[in-house]
């Protein structure tokens, strides 16, 4: 009987715990938008220095600890800083809208408009930074492109898989990161696009890539990010 009596004291023990941990974490979820809502209005110039945590805490009618959970929450949005014994400061004046979340609601035309800012210059790169392993890896990409018209899906897959090696030949993981973000958003639209408007001519759409490889393989920078920007805004011409 003592032995249930406990039991039952420790379960309302955790359960009132557990509500407290609840209303602290609604509580500096809510001071934590309050503070975003000051940065946003311009009350703290970026880079600006924040009143301390008991000015703060005196402010808003809530404790240290709640304006401290608050403070990490904007930090790890990337909005405020925490520096050891200088105090918190203002490193952006709103959330950063998640990158995925941007490519997926963004037009198909702007998602093109910066693929041909991005792989112009990764083609311009790969020209001058290519390995033998890079041209050998693009050429191979490109030969499985090639075999790939029958099939719309195979087709993107593919394309995508030969644009991606040139970016990889650049050598640059952030135009790789960044191309690899529009994937997901450009490869419905792009299959949507050939199954309505087929590859008028594989040949002069395999030239056109092939051209790109070339300009790598000269290791002509210029030729290079020319042929692959063409060919990009032709295609950003057919889904305007």
């Amino acid at each position: 009987m003592a032995l249930d009596c406990n039991n039952s004291q420790l379960l309302r023990q955790a359960e009132r715990s557990s509500m407290l941990d609840v209303r602290r974490n609604l509580l500096s979820g809510q001071i934590a938008e309050l503070l975003l809502t000051r940065v946003r209005a311009g009350e703290w110039a970026l880079g600006q220095k924040l009143p301390g945590e008991t000015v703060l805490a005196a402010q808003l009618g809530v404790g240290r600890s709640t304006v401290r959970e608050a403070i990490r929450e904007l930090a790890g949005k990337g909005v405020l800083q925490p520096r050891q014994g200088a105090g918190v400061f203002v490193t952006a004046l709103d959330v950063q809208e998640d990158w995925d979340s941007v490519v997926r609601r963004a037009a198909i035309t702007s998602v093109i408009e910066a693929r041909v800012a991005i792989e112009s210059e990764a083609a311009a790169l790969a020209a001058a930074r290519r390995t033998p392993a890079d041209l050998r890896a693009a050429r191979r990409a490109l030969r499985a492109r090639a075999e790939r018209y029958h099939d719309v899906e195979e087709l993107v897959d593919a394309d995508m898989a030969f644009h991606r090696r040139i970016v990889l030949a650049s050598h640059n993981e952030i135009l790789l990161e960044l191309f690899d973000g529009f994937v997901p958003r450009l490869r419905p639209a792009m299959i949507e696009m050939l199954r309505i408007r087929p590859v008028r001519s594989p040949e002069d759409d395999h030239t056109a890539h092939l051209a790109v490889v070339e300009a790598v393989a000269a290791r002509d920078p210029a030729a290079a990010s020319r042929h692959s920007r063409t060919h990009l805004e032709s295609m950003k011409t057919i889904l305007s």
